[in-house]
């Protein structure tokens, strides 16, 4: 796989690239795509996280699980789709709630790369998905490189936002050293979390911490 990813990221995770895992992943993707499998997103977008906010730019994490499998919904970051699709229920329970937490309107433009280029690392555990197979893509070998990212940016950097939501993403929480980042951990968006989400007002939590750290503010409203 020719790895397009950001200098920053390419340096701080030179090691992983040249391990086994990785030239095995990389494999298994070129052996789908060589059957036809159609694989989500385009190879040009997987690491579209990392190309739009650099290591040393990184003030919030916001960990999704995998790419959305629909065609033309995954562009590389969690919880984003391009301008024009409709608006995922996750995502739009996580703009109802910024409403809420700070009391502004947003657009409805579910692209979040502004999000993405302030500082927030919008980083799915897993970069890929077979279309139509929600996933699909969980024991390539994923798991390990942004595992990898976490335990890079846990070691290498202070007071990062770590937003995980969900069991899945607080489970990631073992690999962050509180005494150095911030957790703040909530039910996943999901209308299948009952509206459990609702109420964590993790984005003016998020401002307040960045603020105390001497960090500028992330402008949420899109």
């Amino acid at each position: 796989m020719d790895v397009k990813i950001e200098q920053s990221w390419k340096d701080a995770l030179a090691g992983e690239f040249g391990k086994p895992y990785f030239a095995q992943l990389a494999r298994f993707l070129h052996q789908e795509k060589a059957a036809g499998k159609v694989i989500y997103p385009p190879g040009g977008l997987i690491f579209r996280a990392f190309e739009l906010t650099p290591v040393q730019q990184v003030k919030v994490v916001i960990l999704g699980q995998d790419p959305y499998h629909n065609p033309g919904e995954a562009m590389g970051l969690s919880f984003s789709v391009p301008d024009g699709m409709r608006m995922p229920p996750s995502l739009r329970n996580i703009f109802h709630e910024i409403e809420t937490d700070l009391g502004i309107r947003m657009s409805g433009r579910p692209n979040l790369e502004n999000w993405a280029r302030q500082g927030v690392l919008l980083l799915n555990s897993i970069l890929t998905v077979e279309a139509g197979q929600a996933a699909s893509h969980q024991n390539i070998g994923w798991q390990e490189f942004t595992d990898a990212v976490i335990r890079y940016l846990n070691a290498n950097c202070n007071g990062i936002v770590f937003l995980l939501w969900g069991s899945f993403a607080r489970s990631k929480a073992a690999l962050i050293d509180p005494a150095r980042h911030h957790v703040l951990e909530a039910a996943h968006p999901s209308p299948l979390a009952r509206g459990a989400f609702f109420g964590c007002r993790h984005f003016s939590k998020t401002n307040q911490i960045l603020v105390s750290e001497g960090k500028t503010p992330i402008n949420w409203q899109l």
